[in-house]
């Protein structure tokens, strides 16, 4: 990093998913190597081919989201606000009061017109098209909801984040597929560290087990159609037959480092690089020799200031299909060469399934819970090796180990590729 930039540091986390809808649990859950892959409860999937899910077991969005407001948010962006508000709590900042004298509004105006909020969503709010237009057909189109469109529309998840708690400065979303939310994060980290915001919310969420979308991956044969809810999620097992659809959020805040300090913030790790790229191959398909997701770790290790004998662990894409688990394997061999054979690697979406846009947030949580623990996430489900997948798995077991400096990554459909580098927080 240069020495003009500023270092950037993360001071509140929150999330919801499958193991666990507040760090603490999600922490738990990781050390028990407790998988959330489980049958379909959203719809009746009885005449569907996939069956199972990682579902977000009572999220209690209540807790997060005034009455009013939940009846017209899609599930979407329920599951972004309430880890937004679990993060910013965390971070010891309160929303906006409702009632303001002009002076407390040019004053909040003031010192929030620094702070931003990125969310990413890679399908955004698709219930609510999927509700209005079943709606459509049964009523008329002129008779669906006026809230359909601010309901499905993905910027809104940054937009409802942005009026709760008051943020004027750059507000908003990505979306490039499974790397949606990781984009949200490192371009986050990229406005701190060159000096355009002194805070910003990041994250993503996603809902998307329905039946559309459902339906949709699996005629690309995309999603595993296991009906043992242990043999489902497996990545790098060499009987993988598909991801796992999962669902939720997770939101960071990011802040300059003099920033944090200045309010006395609790810092919970640092991000440290930031790579993203393109393999530029196929629409759904990565590079086979993984030169675009190779690209973006190289990226994230320089600009992070570490060699690859520095990376401790890595939280892997590891979606548990034939080719990204293999290709993945290939892609960090070939960014860190010797060093490869003696990382600890894990996929923790082998618990939580696959949360599309959304999972780079969450394991981007989950790895700085895994730093502050000092204990590395397993890949559970884990029986069957692969020749093509023969790196350090840390299998169905996790481990405690100090974690200094870990990568996470996250690739979509596009040939989108993105790795986040965080180092341990010691005070």
């Amino acid at each position: 990093m240069r020495e003009d930039r500023h270092r950037v540091v993360v001071t509140g986390m929150g999330i919801l998913c499958a193991i666990g809808n507040h760090p603490a649990e999600v922490m738990d859950a990781v050390r028990a190597g407790k998988a959330g892959i489980a049958p379909i409860t959203a719809y009746d999937a009885a005449e569907m081919k996939v069956k199972l899910a990682g579902e977000v077991k009572n999220p209690g969005f209540e807790q997060y989201i005034p009455a009013h407001d939940l009846r017209r948010m899609d599930r979407c962006m329920k599951f972004a606000l309430s880890a937004a508000v679990q993060a910013m709590t965390s971070a010891g900042i309160d929303p906006v009061p409702e009632k303001k004298s002009p002076e407390d509004a040019a004053r909040e105006y003031r010192e929030r017109s620094r702070w931003g909020v990125l969310i990413g969503s890679g399908i955004g709010g698709i219930s609510t098209i999927e509700e209005n237009a079943r709606r459509g057909m049964e009523k008329g189109y002129d008779r669906i909801s006026p809230y359909m469109i601010p309901g499905c529309i993905i910027n809104m998840t940054a937009g409802n984040i942005a009026i709760r708690y008051g943020l004027h400065g750059l507000c908003d979303s990505t979306v490039s597929a499974c790397s949606s939310s990781a984009n949200a994060i490192g371009d986050s980290f990229r406005q701190i560290a060159d000096g355009y915001a002194d805070l910003m919310v990041a994250g993503g969420a996603e809902a998307a087990i329905t039946p559309l979308c459902m339906g949709g991956f699996t005629s690309m044969r995309a999603l595993s159609t296991s009906d043992d809810p242990r043999r489902a999620s497996i990545p790098f097992d060499r009987e993988r037959n598909g991801f796992v659809m999962g669902e939720g959020g997770a939101v960071l805040v990011l802040e300059a480092l003099e920033h944090a300090k200045a309010r006395g913030a609790k810092i919970y790790g640092e991000i440290t690089g930031y790579g993203t790229a393109c393999d530029a191959f196929h629409i759904t398909q990565p590079d086979p020799e993984g030169l675009g997701a190779a690209l973006s770790m190289e990226m994230a290790m320089r600009e992070a200031g570490i060699r690859p004998e520095d990376v401790d662990y890595i939280n892997a894409h590891g979606t548990s299909t034939k080719m990204n688990d293999r290709c993945e394997t290939a892609a960090i061999r070939r960014a860190l060469g010797d060093a490869a054979e003696h990382t600890a690697v894990s996929s923790t979406k082998s618990m939580t399934g696959h949360a599309l846009g959304a999972s780079g947030a969450i394991e981007a949580v989950i790895t700085l819970l895994a730093m502050r623990n000092s204990f590395v996430p397993p890949t559970v489900g884990y029986q069957v090796p692969d020749p093509d997948c023969g790196l350090d798995y840390v299998p169905n077991v996790g481990r405690e180990m100090e974690i200094r400096n870990a990568l996470s990554n996250s690739f979509g459909f596009g040939g989108h590729d993105v790795t986040l580098a965080f180092r341990r927080w010691e005070d």
